[in-house]
């Protein structure tokens, strides 16, 4: 499987683009949707997805533009849907933005997912939003903003939580083999076996 991180929005968000046998889904698509749509033009792999690790509008910007351009469902967690369409649950008018999304076509209610050539689990890891989710492939995890190379999720938003987020990272993301690479939803990526012993929130 191939994954490629693409940088978008004024807050530098990591959308990810992963193909394999000439399929490809998008995980958090925040901004950019002209250049995200390029990028997978160039690949050649046709989408069949959208998966958001949670709602704030930095993950959310080009949700629509992709869904409509390329005819695929969004996918996110029950407990954000509302969020889509609410740019103060959304946290952009924090940032003077009013940023929406149409309704997520389906809702993550169970674990293991086949969505065509791509097999996954979905598993919340609540703490930096109420419905974050993180998305474990064979051989690589992406986390949204639950954890960063050397740091963790900011736990200051409205359904923030400190210690539900480090069990989160604890009883989720630890488990996973210590060389998985993590996929982040901000910044560079990292592996289990780095964040384990050198992270400041956890080396303790």
């Amino acid at each position: 499987m191939h994954i490629k991180r693409i940088v978008t929005g004024m807050i530098e968000e990591n959308c990810y683009l992963l193909w394999k046998e000439e399929q490809l889904l998008i995980i958090d698509p925040g901004a950019y949707g002209d250049l995200l749509i390029e990028e997978i033009e160039q690949i050649k792999a046709q989408p069949l997805a959208i998966l958001l690790t949670h709602a704030h509008f930095d993950h959310i910007g080009a949700v629509d533009q992709l869904r409509d351009f390329y005819q695929i469902p969004v996918y996110l967690s029950p407990l954000e849907q509302a969020w889509l369409q609410d740019p103060t649950k959304n946290l952009s008018v924090r940032f003077g933005e009013a940023i929406t999304a149409r309704p997520a076509d389906l809702l993550f209610e169970k674990e293991n997912y086949q969505i065509g050539a791509f097999s996954f689990k979905v598993v919340p890891t609540p703490g930096h939003s109420v419905g974050s989710v993180s998305f474990i492939f064979d051989e690589f995890v992406v986390v949204g903003d639950t954890l960063f190379q050397g740091s963790i999720g900011r736990i200051d938003f409205p359904t923030g939580d400190l210690d539900q987020l480090l069990a989160s990272i604890q009883m989720q993301l630890f488990t996973l083999p210590e060389k998985f690479p993590v996929y982040p939803g901000h910044g560079y990526p990292t592996t289990i076996a780095v964040e384990k012993t050198t992270n400041p929130f956890f080396r303790n």
